[in-house]
């Protein structure tokens, strides 16, 4: 990026990694964070609407077992700030951290810690604390994605991170991850390239992928990147020009 963006869009944030990396180096102005998974958006307006501090005390002071566990993700939880308790400790005791339906808890885990493997407290704590410190750059949005690209395609001071399920060419990944992994990969691309701003999209190295990105003239690099289980695989970026990476 040559210019500080008004505003970096994530459309598919999930944990929106990206976007809080770029929100706590200031790299824009400001960061807009959208997810259309209830769960997930639970956790986000939990975190920026003032229930930091309840849900970082929450996880600091949960009494972690598998019958404590079982509790909360039995329960039929009724507020927003509940909900983002159970969704945390959902992905922080399921394998992969996976959110979609059946999907369960670890029985072994790493070093044989079970459910306790990826249950970090304070860690969490402080990583919530964190974030809620930097809410004034932070807007977070319940909504589809495509929605929202489509309001921002004229805006030439907009950067956008575009991370959608991997689905394309019948892939299993994003129907493994996701509840919300019904995408229409064309209509992505589509809307892609007719953004005033620049943007990078991310996508599994897949025929029909490389297919679109050629339809609609947007450049492709593929790097390499390692999977939950450390291996080495490719995966495609995409973009208006992807010079810059070579």
């Amino acid at each position: 990026m040559t210019h500080k963006p008004s505003n970096f869009i994530e459309p598919f944030a999930g944990g929106g990694i990206i976007g809080l990396t770029v929100a706590f180096e200031n790299y824009a102005d400001h960061v807009t964070l959208v997810e259309i998974d209830p769960q997930i958006a639970a956790v986000w307006k939990t975190m920026l609407n003032r229930n930091a501090s309840w849900l970082a005390n929450r996880i600091a002071n949960f009494d972690l077992n598998y019958e404590n566990a079982k509790n909360i993700i039995s329960d039929d939880q009724k507020s927003t700030r509940a909900l983002a308790f159970q969704t945390i400790l959902k992905n922080r005791i399921y394998h992969g951290g996976i959110l979609a339906e059946g999907s369960g808890m670890l029985k072994n885990g790493e070093n044989g810690k079970g459910i306790n493997s990826r249950w970090y407290p304070e860690t969490l704590k402080k990583r919530i604390l964190d974030i809620a410190n930097i809410t004034n750059r932070l807007t977070f949005i319940e909504a589809d994605g495509f929605s929202i690209m489509k309001n921002n395609a004229s805006r030439n001071d907009v950067v956008f991170f575009i991370d959608p399920p991997y689905t394309a060419g019948g892939k299993k990944a994003g129907k493994r991850l996701y509840t919300h992994f019904h995408i229409d990969h064309e209509e992505l691309f589509q809307i892609a390239s007719s953004l005033s701003g620049d943007y990078l999209m991310t996508y599994d190295n897949a025929p029909e992928v490389r297919a679109l990105a050629a339809k609609y003239g947007l450049d492709t690099r593929l790097v390499a990147m390692q999977n939950t289980h450390h291996s080495t695989m490719k995966e495609l970026l995409i973009g208006k020009n992807l010079d810059w990476i070579d």
